[in-house]
């Protein structure tokens, strides 16, 4: 029995069953293509301000348990699955995804088909959608949705970022985390890396910490003034929610610490504010990249990385291959040479790109030491194709020292 609406913005209505908690959440609604990994989509701070639907009609077959958190509660705004698989089959499970997400408030729906959804999206788009267990009148609930606000324009990142820095302490990290997950070294040992968190999740910092490296974590309202007088060796720039736009406080300060010559590395968000902080801008995708199947070009290697992404926005400079119709699809025959832009700040070679559709997934620096990418090397959840990305990030500050 239907007791549970999910409707978009655009008069399309799923009637389905609630679990988790009841009530209603309003926000933009996306898909993420993953066949596992639904612990870390729920608790991903870069989810902030959106409801989720899992392409992969089965969640929650493994439960939930503390270690595979990214932050200590879910960011989502709803969750939409075929089926909830009510009791988990693994050693490692606490708990069962109804029960979570009933402990979080969090409003969940299940029993509905999953694939139009996602050909709805993919066709017309993400939009604002709500999910309700209270206003069952399809036509008043729509017109609700209609009336919530949109995601665009939006600073969602002062509400995920921490009010003051503080230090990552290793022995908490470790502590609610694989130890496998990332391998721990000592290579930065004596390093200090500011960590400006849009919305990090906590795997980033095990991979930072894991180098051997102090950490100090500053809010995306810190002053580069702030993060200077620390006098960090590197800049780390992470993931987060909303539009890139909204958040010219984030970029000025990034384009500060990279004129004083900090090495510095961002991803998602991050390589956004970064591309921005440049020169360039941003501009919202149809319906976004969210998954861990994602395939990127590097143009360095010439290898194909299979990625982690979330992201809606991409980073514009006027060369990418995606706005030149046809072009990226012979991105096999060129490499990062050919792909120069020219700054505010020097020189940058485009070094990766989306294979599905050809949007930049990576710059680097030649005037400056810095360089980014829009997805996710820490990887959790996710393949490990791209993790030599934080060794790059040693390789800079070494070199910068």
């Amino acid at each position: 029995m239907a007791d549970a609406l999910l409707a978009l913005a655009d008069g399309t209505v799923f009637r389905g069953r609630f679990f988790g908690a009841r009530g209603e959440r309003f926000g933009e609604m996306v898909f993420n293509t993953g066949l596992t990994g639904y612990q870390e989509v729920l608790t991903d701070p870069s989810y902030h301000g959106q409801i989720v639907a899992m392409t992969y009609p089965h969640q929650g077959n493994y439960g939930l348990n503390d270690l595979d958190e990214e932050a200590p509660h879910p960011w989502v705004r709803g969750f939409v699955v075929r089926e909830a698989t009510q009791q988990p089959s693994s050693w490692r499970s606490r708990e069962s995804l109804p029960s979570y997400l009933e402990r979080h408030n969090v409003v969940g729906i299940e029993g509905i088909d999953t694939r139009k959804l996602t050909r709805v999206l993919r066709d017309r788009g993400a939009m604002t959608a709500g999910i309700t267990t209270e206003d069952l009148d399809e036509r008043s609930f729509v017109e609700r949705v209609q009336s919530a606000p949109v995601l665009e324009g939006r600073d969602l990142v002062k509400e995920v970022t921490p009010s003051a820095a503080y230090d990552a302490d290793p022995a908490e990290l470790w502590a609610t985390g694989e130890l496998a997950a990332v391998e721990r070294e000592e290579r930065l040992q004596g390093v200090k890396i500011a960590a400006l968190d849009l919305g990090m999740k906590r795997n980033i910092l095990r991979c930072l910490v894991g180098m051997g490296a102090t950490v100090r974590v500053f809010g995306a309202d810190a002053p580069a003034e702030e993060i200077l007088a620390w006098s960090p060796d590197g800049m780390f720039v992470s993931n987060g929610p909303g539009d890139p736009s909204a958040v010219p406080y984030v970029w000025r300060t990034l384009r500060s610490v990279v004129e004083a010559r900090v090495p510095t590395f961002g991803i998602c968000l991050g390589h956004q504010i970064l591309g921005t902080a440049l020169g360039g801008s941003t501009y919202k995708l149809k319906f976004g990249h969210r998954g861990a199947n994602h395939p990127v070009k590097s143009l360095d290697t010439g290898r194909v990385e299979i990625t982690t992404q979330n992201h809606g926005f991409a980073v514009r400079t006027g060369l990418d291959p995606a706005a030149g119709g046809e072009a990226w699809k012979n991105l096999s025959q060129t490499r990062s040479d050919d792909w120069m832009w020219s700054s505010e700040l020097g020189d940058v070679q485009l070094t990766h790109f989306d294979l599905n559709d050809g949007t930049l997934e990576g710059l680097r620096c030649l005037d400056v030491p810095a360089y980014s990418v829009q997805y996710h090397p820490e990887a959790a959840p996710g393949p490990h194709d791209s993790r030599y990305l934080f060794g790059d990030f040693a390789t800079l500050i070494t070199e910068a020292r």
